[in-house]
């Protein structure tokens, strides 16, 4: 008996339905970079559990903080999810809007992956009030996934300096007042930092969203196998 016309599209419709994720992945995630894989940042040990060792990488301390609507975010608000970290204040007048237009183009090209969030933290946080945050976030038209973090000046600096391996201090001879660094951090859902981008650099942002593509399948992958 030959198939009607109308019963193989229906099918061929339900087989391209099943299929969209796995082909959408396999074209968002196509390229040479994604066999690559990411280094690790900071200080490593090994670590012996029934006989075997097993290395454990460095992850960023502990920290509270409060966002741009003055809700308490932590280390542990992070879990599950890959961030780009910076490091920025809402007055400077030479690196960080820059550095905001680049953030804000990898929010627009990652939207649709709720995984991938943004986060930056003032290093004036005297005057960055999550108030100050809030105008700033819409400045440079920040969306959810987004926040702007505020807190104890000295918190914020040894962060930084111990959690991020990054300089944030007063500095009167800096543009503005502020010394911080300009690169924007790369770090995967374990809070491991995986890498270090100039976001001044519009070269350095492709090679940041590469990066982001490479941990988004790498996730893929090991949702894949369980």
């Amino acid at each position: 008996m030959e198939v009607s016309k109308s019963k193989i599209w229906k099918a061929a419709i339900v087989l391209i339905i099943l299929l969209l994720p796995s082909l959408f992945y396999l074209f968002l995630f196509s390229g040479k970079h994604l066999h690559q894989s990411l280094p690790y940042f900071g200080p490593k040990k090994l670590v012996e559990k029934e006989g075997k060792f097993d290395t454990v990488y460095f992850t960023i301390p502990s920290f509270r903080l409060l966002d741009q609507d003055s809700t308490p975010f932590t280390r542990d608000s992070m879990h599950g999810y890959i961030y780009v970290v910076d490091f920025f204040f809402a007055t400077c007048p030479t690196i960080c809007p820059k550095m905001a237009t680049h953030m804000h183009n990898l929010q627009e090209k990652f939207k649709d992956y709720p995984q991938v969030k943004f986060l930056s933290i003032t290093v004036n946080p005297e005057h960055d009030t999550p108030t100050v945050l809030n105008d700033y976030a819409k400045k440079v038209h920040a969306g959810p996934n987004w926040k702007f973090l505020t807190g104890e000046k000295d918190s914020i600096y040894n962060l930084a300096f111990t959690g991020f391996f990054v300089s944030a201090m007063k500095d009167t001879l800096a543009p503005g007042g502020f010394l911080h660094s300009p690169y924007l951090i790369l770090l995967d859902k374990e809070a491991h930092i995986r890498g270090y981008f100039d976001g001044t650099s519009t070269t350095e942002t492709k090679k940041l969203e590469d990066a982001l593509k490479i941990l988004l399948y790498d996730d893929f992958k090991a949702k894949k196998k369980k």
